[in-house]
């Protein structure tokens, strides 16, 4: 087998495709969700403390100018994006949880019809 069928072979497992979609996928999530924060809630939030635009606040200390300002802007930009997806991957297995009760349910309740049928022939 030749080294360019070798990489075809790996690059074409389920494992690696699922992974680069969910890549793609992250990043425009993040990206959404970072215009969300810039354009929505820090201005919001820039209301709240009077007008304070957090990308400016910065401080110097002799020849260097240090923008924590911007740090607090990714930092919240991060929990954003962090409860975003945590959101979705608790709707995601609610969704996988209903899908794997619902056979046992049902396997329950016709077991339990079962022993209905069964105490009415015995009468």
């Amino acid at each position: 087998m030749s080294m360019l069928q070798e990489f075809r072979e790996f690059a074409m497992k389920g494992s690696l495709v699922d992974m680069a979609v969910g890549i793609i996928i992250g990043a425009a999530v993040t990206s959404m969700v970072g215009a969300l924060v810039d354009s929505v809630i820090m201005p919001i939030v820039g209301i709240f403390m009077g007008g304070l635009d957090f990308t400016s606040l910065a401080v110097t200390v002799g020849e260097a100018n240090i923008r924590y300002g911007e740090f607090i802007q990714a930092l919240v930009n991060f929990l954003i994006v962090a409860f975003v997806i945590f959101m979705m991957l608790k709707a995601i297995n609610k969704m996988r949880t209903a899908e794997q009760e619902a056979p046992e349910e049902v396997a329950a309740d016709v077991a339990l019809l079962g022993e209905i049928r069964d105490l009415l022939k015995n009468r």
